[in-house]
């Protein structure tokens, strides 16, 4: 149409001083041309007609470059609050930002800033916004050559048939708080056989996590040939990684954020420390004593000996279902027994411990050292109510200790 427009905008200009018989042959030649109708080409070529489109006129931009500019610094120095947070803040603190010389710009800039509406904030920072959104998307890691140098493994990758690809995790028993250290839980589980083995660490430091990881892999009947944490920053260190290269162990991670990675010892989380520990808070050195000795002899000979565990052998999609095929239910004693990856003289260790054990006993024990551990919670507790009430009031000592204190059941055994 553009093309057509040009072609009788020249056209038109001859058009009007030719005679009838002249127009009649240029009529004849723009239908030719442009394949216009006749009638249609005449009411075109006459001196009213418009060919040239008017250009629409640009509205004007109150809220220019300068303002986005000024509201970009104030949107970051507030910590990027939404346009109806950022609203009241400009109306107080830009004269403010300006006396600072935080912010510099002119009066009028000042007081567009003032009087803009919530929804044009977020207008006009929707650029700014997306920006940052790509910033901590694509942001560097904490520790990238680290990261390539562990490789990411999946659950389905796994060889489940041999021994001594051991799953590991940390567990915290921080209660209700995150505040300050408290004991965590270091746990490590065999994929093939379900041997569990648990250990403990005051807060989550690097050497004293590596340091419970030794304790539980000693415990281990069989050597380690593949060790796979989360991304937790007490796993994925410098300390883990070259322990693991001078033992000559295998190192993998999960992904970030996909719990299914490390599937196996998750589910060891539930049942072998969350369901015997519980969820109080534990921070006392006496607390990580008896939970310590509890996972060094009663718990890890109750749970690999005498709990048998079933294992899922395939999976198949029909329809909508999913079937699954499980194998006979089997203790970790006895699968690591039928293992063939483990020697006879240790299997040989195995069965004379096996023998000399009493489940009812290791069950009294264990019951017995849960309850040594909530008397010490218990007692922990009162010694801070004593020391509270020296400095508070009756009424409010007894106001906080029903707010914050943990009542503890009574155990009957």
């Amino acid at each position: 149409m553009q093309s057509t427009n040009q072609y009788l905008e020249v056209l038109r200009k001859e058009y009007l001083k030719s005679s009838k018989k002249e127009k009649t042959k240029l009529l004849e030649e723009a239908e030719k041309r442009t394949g216009l109708v006749r009638k249609y080409l005449i009411v075109k070529l006459s001196c009213s007609a418009i060919l040239k489109k008017k250009e629409k006129q640009k509205r004007s931009c109150f809220y220019d470059g300068e303002v986005k500019a000024a509201l970009a610094i104030c949107w970051k120095i507030f910590d990027h609050p939404c346009g109806q947070r950022l609203i009241a803040l400009l109306k107080t603190e830009t004269e403010r930002l300006r006396k600072l010389g935080e912010l510099k710009c002119s009066d009028e800039v000042a007081d567009k800033l003032r009087k803009i509406s919530f929804r044009s904030i977020d207008d006009k920072l929707q650029h700014e916004k997306e920006v940052e959104h790509l910033k901590k998307k694509y942001h560097k890691s904490n520790n990238p050559l680290l990261y390539q140098k562990i490789p990411v493994k999946l659950s389905g990758e796994w060889d489940r048939s041999k021994c001594g690809n051991i799953q590991i995790d940390s567990v915290e028993h921080c209660g209700q708080s995150a505040f300050g250290e408290f004991v965590n839980t270091v746990s490590g589980a065999d994929i093939s056989t379900g041997w569990w083995e648990g250990g403990t660490a005051m807060g989550r430091g690097q050497a004293r996590t590596l340091s419970a990881i030794k304790e539980i892999r000693a415990r281990f009947p069989f050597p380690w040939i593949e060790v796979h944490p989360d991304n937790g920053s007490e796993f994925l260190n410098w300390h883990l990684w070259e322990y693991t290269q001078e033992e000559h162990i295998a190192f993998s991670r999960s992904r970030p954020n996909k719990k299914n990675d490390n599937c196996f010892i998750e589910q060891k989380n539930r049942t072998h420390v969350r369901e015997i520990v519980g969820h109080l808070r534990y921070d006392a050195a006496k607390e990580q004593e008896i939970i310590d000795d509890l996972y060094r002899n009663e718990l890890r000979l109750y749970k690999n000996f005498f709990q048998p565990i079933i294992k899922l052998i395939s999976k198949e999609r029909i329809g909508g279902h999913i079937k699954r095929k499980y194998d006979l239910a089997k203790t970790p004693y006895h699968r690591a027994s039928e293992s063939k990856d483990i020697p006879e003289n240790i299997k040989k260790e195995l069965r004379e411990i096996y023998e000399s054990l009493n489940p009812a006993e290791l069950k009294r024990n264990i019951d017995k050292k849960l309850a040594n551990l909530y008397e010490a919670y218990y007692e922990k507790n009162k010694s801070a109510e004593v020391e509270i009430s020296k400095k508070l009031k009756p009424s409010m000592v007894r106001k906080l200790i029903a707010e914050s204190v943990v009542k503890i059941p009574v155990l009957v055994r």
